[in-house]
């Protein structure tokens, strides 16, 4: 019903940027909330930023100020943009939208995952 392809992942330098990137697809009426998720080895997964149909975001502390997230509603995307990139972000960054399909009903569902590596 709902598909999601992620894409933007990599190796970057301590410092440097990359730009993550979702795109949904299928039987959709109408995406709410779309987030971000990472997991690095061995920890849970945490959410990194969300945002609202409305444009309104949250982040996790640990990102504040360094990554951005956007969408584009016409499109159903979501990007986030990461700057400052540090060794501790190196984790599999997840795409997640919860979305109202043509049915009427809901569905959240998870992208494939993109690894992301910080390291010098």
């Amino acid at each position: 019903q709902v598909q999601l392809v992620e894409s933007g992942g990599g190796l970057v330098q301590p410092g440097g940027s990359l730009r993550l990137s979702c795109a949904a697809s299928g039987s959709i009426l109408m995406v709410y909330n779309m987030d971000w998720y990472r997991q690095a080895p061995g920890k849970q997964r945490e959410l990194v930023a969300r945002i609202t149909t409305g444009g309104s975001t949250n982040y996790a502390d640990s990102v504040k100020g360094r990554f951005t997230i956007s969408r584009d509603n016409a499109k159903n995307t979501v990007s986030l943009q990461m700057n400052s990139l540090k060794p501790e972000d190196t984790a599999v960054y997840y795409c997640y939208v919860f979305a109202r399909v043509t049915t009427g009903l809901t569905s959240a569902v998870w992208g494939q995952g993109t690894q992301v590596t910080v390291s010098s």
